[in-house]
Formats: structure tokens, sequence, C-alpha cells
């Protein structure tokens, strides 16, 4: 059963390394069942918040709470019930995809673990007892999310787990991803793909230079600062592709589109609203993969 509250409550955490701090006064909630994106450039501090979160770093300010337990005093109690994916591949290349799945489930004491519903939902089931160090990119890190829910975790932190992988794979854990909300668990993913934050996560919170600089749901943050508009393209002389674009914020704007589908010869018309890159440029002034 979940705990009552959020799954998670982080409260004014900070980290430096040396003398340069990369965590500053990050506070955020996740519920049971959210999807939250964590954003950012590299360096901005996702993945030291996300350290911290499970229990590999010590916040030096500030406490972390994960399924109503002390994320720097429970560690073993809390760490047992998440689950975790990130970036680097450290899999077992030796062992076969089945074996890395059984061996991390004894990690977490079950017995009698039966690997192959996992290795069906991630579509090695005809590769399971391969080795590890035969698959591709796309394999390991499908592996890699297979092995993160060998323990049914209540909490799911994800670093980049898409990154470079082929649509196929990509469109696969992010189905995953849903699926484990759907059942209950919090996610906490960190991303530089636009696309995926924006339709995979329920909030997001733009974080640049160790500081969260703003945090809402993904629609929110861009009707709140972009601009919606139309884009027509037409046919003009000598077959010439020429593009309109019509803002829909001022009071003539629907004037504007009836007098343009009137009048040109069209090609396509569709709206646009912001993006959350443009979201993240109004804030912090670079984008996210500066």
């Amino acid at each position: 059963m979940p705990e009552p509250g959020p799954a998670i409550d982080v409260s004014g955490i900070s980290y430096s390394y040396g003398d340069t701090l990369a965590v500053d006064d990050v506070s955020f909630q996740v519920g049971a069942g959210e999807i939250f994106g964590l954003l950012g450039p590299n360096g901005a501090g996702k993945s030291t918040t996300v350290k911290m979160l499970t229990g590999q770093l010590r916040p030096s300010g500030g406490s972390i709470g994960v399924l109503g337990l002390d994320a720097v005093g429970d560690v073993a109690a809390f760490q047992a019930r998440i689950g975790v994916c990130f970036e680097e591949k450290n899999l077992y290349t030796a062992m076969t995809g089945r074996e890395n799945l059984k061996f991390f489930a004894s990690l977490f004491g079950i017995k009698s673990f039966d690997a192959a519903p996992l290795l069906e939902r991630v579509d090695l089931a005809a590769r399971g007892d391969d080795r590890v160090a035969d698959y591709s990119k796309g394999m390991r890190q499908r592996l890699m999310m297979a092995r993160a829910l060998v323990n049914t975790p209540e909490v799911l932190f994800l670093d980049e787990p898409t990154d470079g992988l082929d649509p196929v794979s990509a469109r696969t854990i992010q189905e995953m991803i849903r699926q484990e909300a759907a059942r209950g668990a919090a996610v906490v993913l960190t991303t530089h793909d636009m696309y995926e934050a924006d339709t995979l996560s329920d909030r997001v919170a733009f974080i640049n230079q160790g500081s969260i600089l703003a945090m809402d749901a993904p629609e929110a943050l861009k009707l709140r600062h972009g601009q919606r508009s139309v884009r027509i393209r037409s046919r003009g002389d000598g077959d010439a592709v020429e593009e309109t674009v019509i803002p829909l914020e001022g009071p003539d704007a629907a004037d504007r589109v009836q007098r343009a589908v009137a009048e040109l010869d069209l090609l396509t018309i569709h709206t646009e609203e912001a993006t959350l890159e443009d979201v993240f440029v109004a804030y912090a002034g670079r984008g996210l993969s500066a």
C-alpha cells in the first residue's frame, strides 16, 4: 500500500563538489502514480539531485523523505522499495539477460524469481539466454529498465532512460513508464528529450545552475510563457511556397485567420504553441542542450 502523503518529499536540499555548489536549496514533492520530469542542461544538477534521492550522495543541507522514510537515515529500508535506471549501463556482460535479472532479484531477497515476464515486457524473450556482451545498445537499455522493475518498486528513478535509442526501443521504454505510473509507482524522470518530457510528465521542474527555475504541468508552463499561433503554408507565384504566421493572442486573430483561409491557395495549416525548451529559454536564457 502507498504511504500517506507524497511518495517523495524533498525540502531545501543542497550539495557541493568541493567549492562548486551543484544543487542549491531544491524542494519538490512527487505523488504516487505521478511522473515528474526533472529537466535541464548538462551540469544543471539533475543527476546530483537523483543521486541524493536514491541514497548515493548525502545532502549537505535539507531533508529527503522517500515513502515516509528518511533517505539519509533509512537508506537500506527505502532502497529495497525503489527501482533505478541510470544512463551508465552497469550490467554484467558475461552473464545472460536472464541471469542479470535473477541476480539482481536475489539482492532484493526475492526467491524463485521468474524473469520471463520482464523479458517479455522489454521484447527480449527470444534473447534472454544470450550473453549481454552480444546485446545492442537498445537491448542493454531495455534490460536496464527490466532490471529496475525486478522488485516491483513503489518509486522509480530514471536518468535519461531513452537517450540515443532508436524510436522502437524508446517507445517500448516510454510505454513501460506509463504502465508503472498507472500501477501507482511514483516516477522521477530526467531527460533531454523535450517531446518525451512533454508527453510523459504530469509535472516538470526546470533546473539550472543547481536551482529550480519553474515547476508546473507542461501545458500550464507552455500557455503561461509561450505564444500560440497559426502557421499557414500556401502556394505563391510560380508555385513558390510561402509561410504566414498569425498570433492567436490579438483581438483580430480570428478575422486574420479567416481572411487567410479565404484568400490564400492553402497547402497546410496548423496551430503552434510554445515548447518546453522555449519556456526554459525564457527563464534561463539558453537551451536545454547547452
